[in-house]
Parts: structure tokens; sequence; C-alpha cells
């Protein structure tokens, strides 16, 4: 049985996860939409939508453009507010009653399609300005790193493959670089579950590649919820597929058995 302290610090799951500090995660999913529904001008984005992801998963979500992906991580980032079903990350933190800036904290980080990164910093100072901190004690760039930031910052370079850029201003990355280095500055406010959107959009083959290899990485000690629609992408990461439509799920499982499936072949991925 796991203590609080075991939660404090995370611990290894019985599937070999690692369940995420802060997050009660040891009797049910680290994710759980129930029954949620959302309507904008008497138009359901998202209709009685059932979503569960467990500690650790790498799910990939795919759907025809209007499916409601986009509105699900509203709802789970507290963007928007459901009119109607539950919302929970893990055992305790009921997502619907919390802002966006009160969730990012407790652990959800969002990457949108278009990178977001400070261009006139390095590499390094973009990492530094994203660490999770007290922002009045480290006012400026100048302020002094503990030995473990560091040591994080040394980490997340390697794991994003950017050490050899440390120094190069953010401005002149390439996009795909562009957009590990806004992974790495979501890592680097260690966050339990990650949301990413279209994270393979406008990359080089190369690029989408290294990105594929980093989310598998990252898979098992970080949950990662991406949306794409790039199908060779999640071809090559996805373990569970999800496909949403008319904001409900339409289908779901492995890649092979999610796109022999009639309905989705219909609805989304053509003869």
């Amino acid at each position: 049985m796991n203590t609080d302290d075991d939660l404090k610090g995370g611990v290894t799951s019985g599937l070999g996860h690692i369940m995420p500090a802060g997050v009660d995660v040891s009797h049910g999913p680290i994710l759980y939409l129930e029954g949620i529904t959302v309507s904008f001008d008497g138009f359901r984005a998202l209709n009685d939508l059932n979503f569960t992801v467990e500690a650790g998963e790498l799910r990939c979500i795919i759907g025809p453009n209007g499916a409601g992906k986009t509105t699900m991580m509203d709802v789970i980032t507290g963007k928007t507010r459901p009119d109607a079903g539950t919302a929970f990350f893990g055992q305790t933190i009921d997502l619907t009653r919390f802002t966006e800036a009160e969730i990012a904290h407790r652990g959800i980080g969002r990457k949108f399609q278009k990178p977001t990164v400070f261009e006139n910093h390095t590499v390094v100072e973009n990492l530094e300005l994203a660490m999770k901190a007290d922002k009045r004690v480290r006012a400026s760039l100048r302020a002094k790193l503990r030995a473990d930031d560091l040591a994080r910052i040394g980490e997340t370079l390697a794991l994003i493959r950017l050490e050899s850029e440390a120094g190069r201003l953010a401005g002149t990355l390439s996009h795909g670089q562009k957009q590990w280095l806004e992974i790495g500055m979501l890592l680097m406010q260690e966050p339990k579950l990650l949301l990413l959107d279209e994270p393979a959009a406008g990359m080089t083959d190369e690029e989408t590649a290294r990105t594929a290899e980093l989310f598998k990485q990252l898979a098992g000690s970080h949950t990662l919820v991406v949306v794409e629609h790039d199908m060779d992408f999640i071809a090559s990461i996805a373990r569970t597929v999800t496909v949403l439509h008319e904001g409900s799920v339409l289908a779901e499982g492995p890649m092979d058995v999610v796109k022999n499936d009639e309905r989705v072949i219909e609805v989304y991925l053509g003869r």
C-alpha cells in the first residue's frame, strides 16, 4: 500500500509506471473525464465525452476537424468550463474547480501547435526562465542557480538534444528545434501530464523521427496526450489511439485496430 510519503515523492506502480508526486493515482487513472458536455451557441463541441488516461501512458488523439480535440484540452486545462460532466486529475483534483494557472501549477502542461519561446534569449536562458521557481527571488537571469538547478537544465538539454545549441539565441533555431525547446521548457516546470497539440506539424522528416524518439523516451516517467493529424507520426509512437468524432469517442484501441475500424475509415481516414 502506498503511504503519503510515497505519493509525495513518487512511486513505481505495478505496471512499471511512475506515479507522479502530488497526484494520487493509486486507485485509478491520472486523467478521468466522464459525461463531459460543452456547447457553444447551440453547437455541442463535446457530447457526453468519456475519456481516461493511465499514469505513464502515451495516448494519441485523432479525429476530423471539429471533432472536439481542442475543446477537450481546453476543459482539461481550465480554459473552458463544461456544461455538464466530471473531470479529475488523479483521484482528488477536480479540474472544473480551478483556473488555468492553478491547473498548470498542479502539474498539467500544455504545448500548442506554434512554438512559443523567448527568441531574444539563449536556449539555456529559456530553460531557466521556465523553471518552477519563485520569480520574486529569481528576479533576473543573473540570479545564482543551485547545483541541482544546473543539473536539471543539463539533463533537459540532453533529453531534447540541444546541448550543442545551449548558448544560441532561440530565435535562430529551426522550427523543429524550437518545438523541442518548448517541450524542454514544459519539462522544467515538472508537469505530471503533458498535452501536446500537433507537435510534428511543420517538421522535417528527420525532426519528426527525433520527436517520436523523444516522446517514447518520456513515456512511463511522464504521461503524454498527443493530438496529431500526421498519421505516420501517430503510427510510429502509438500505443493506444482515441478517435474523436462529433464530440464523443468513436473508437479506441491499438493503431492497427483503429485504422481498420469501418466507422473511423468513413469519418476520418477515408479509403
